[in-house]
Order: C-alpha cells, then sequence, then structure tokens
C-alpha cells in the first residue's frame, strides 16, 4: 500500500511519462530512465483533471482501511514519500525474506501517484516474477476481441467500475497462465475497494504478500 501526504501525491500525478514499447511509467521529476534512447522516446502519459485526482484518492482515503485489514496477515508497512530507491529496498527485503519456499503473489496497494508501477517494475525484474498491471490488463482484454473483453469493454468505454464478477474472471484468466504459475506475479491498480479483497483473498488466487508503504504523518 503506497502511501505519500497528499500534495505529494497531486504532484506526481503531473508529468508521468510513458515507454510506449514497454510501457513502463517514469516522471519528469521524479523517475527518469538511466537509458538516454528510452528517454529520448518516451511519451506524455494520461493526465486526469485536479478535481477527478481528488475524487480518486478520497475514494482511495475511504477504503483504505478497510484494504489493510483486508490483508493484515501478510502486510508489510513502509513508508513511500522518500526516494524511490529506499521503498525499493525495504519492499526488496520482504519479499526475500517472507514465505521464501512459496511461489510469491504479491499484491502492490497504494493511492494515484504513489509509485506502484515503478517498484512492481523493480521487483518484477528483480525476482523474474510477473507484472500484472489490472488498469493496462483490463485495457488489453477489452481489445483482444474476446468474449470476455465484449463484456469488459462498454464499462471501459463509459468509465463506469467494471463489476467485481468480471474483474475476477480476467485475473483469473490471467493468473492462471503458466508464467504466473511457475514465476509467481506482482499485482498492483487492485483491489479499489474492501469488497472486493475479500472477493480475491477466497479466489483462487490470494496474495501471499501485500506491500503497504505508509505516509509519514
Amino acid at each position: 500500500m503506497l502511501e505519500a501526504p497528499d500534495d505529494v501525491l497531486l504532484e506526481r500525478s503531473h508529468g508521468r511519462l510513458i515507454d510506449p514499447l514497454t510501457g513502463d511509467i517514469y516522471h519528469q521529476t521524479f523517475v527518469q530512465p538511466t537509458d538516454q534512447t528510452v528517454a529520448q522516446r518516451l511519451e506524455k502519459g494520461r493526465s486526469q483533471s485536479k478535481k477527478q485526482q481528488l475524487a480518486d484518492l478520497q475514494h482511495y482515503r475511504c477504503e483504505v482501511t478497510g484494504l489493510s485489514s483486508a490483508y493484515q496477515h501478510v502486510l508489510k508497512t513502509i513508508n513511500a514519500d522518500q526516494p524511490p530507491a529506499d521503498v525499493y529496498q525495504q519492499a526488496k527485503a520482504f519479499v526475500h525474506t517472507r514465505h521464501r519456499s512459496r511461489i510469491p503473489r504479491i499484491l502492490l496497494l497504494g493511492p494515484p501517484g504513489s509509485g506502484k508501477s515503478l517498484q512492481a517494475r523493480l521487483l518484477s525484474d528483480k525476482y523474474k516474477i510477473v507484472d500484472v498491471c489490472f488498469s493496462q490488463l483490463l485495457r488489453s482484454i477489452a481489445a483482444d476481441g474476446s468474449a470476455l473483453g465484449k463484456q469488459v469493454q462498454p464499462f471501459l468505454k463509459a468509465r463506469q467500475p467494471v463489476p467485481d464478477v468480471l474483474v475476477l474472471q480476467v485475473l483469473e484468466e490471467r493468473l492462471s497462465k503458466v508464467d504466473c504459475s511457475c514465476r509467481g506475479w506482482i499485482l498492483h491498480h487492485l483491489p479499489s475497494d474492501l469488497q472486493l479483497a475479500r472477493n480475491l483473498q477466497d479466489s483462487l488466487f490470494p496474495p501471499n504478500r501485500c506491500v503497504s508503504p505508509h505516509k509519514l504523518l
């Protein structure tokens, strides 16, 4: 659960950059690629209005207590209002030391702008686990022409929440693939509320680690 003060989160929401080849997310101030070839091809990411950003953040604040309680038995709290490399080192230590004999099924929680995509990419590269960004997964499913994708597409087009029953179908289809089954996965941009967290916990693919970076008050 990546956390930081609201003013920091709102600042991070501006200046997002995306690598069109890999989908990796960077920031013009906070997170820049070291490879100049990558830096030269970056494109501006989609930006929300400040009103929408505040609404998304408020929704998260309303749900965060329930989300934390749902995963308290596998939860690690980390302060995210620090350099990304420091957040990564603490998350890496937790992933490395907990349940080493089990295939990692990691849930990365946090509000918009907290750096979930970056930390997921770093942990995925380090441990060779599958990086599953649920928002990207939904868009991919909606565009693939499958029966499931056709059910998801109208909700994305209307910018409405996808029903939990479809969310779980999308997840189970992806997490049951061989790469996730053999290597493990790190899931982010989901769940968005307590009920979905409980549904995920009761599914065939419950997380066995939950990283929850926490803001310093």
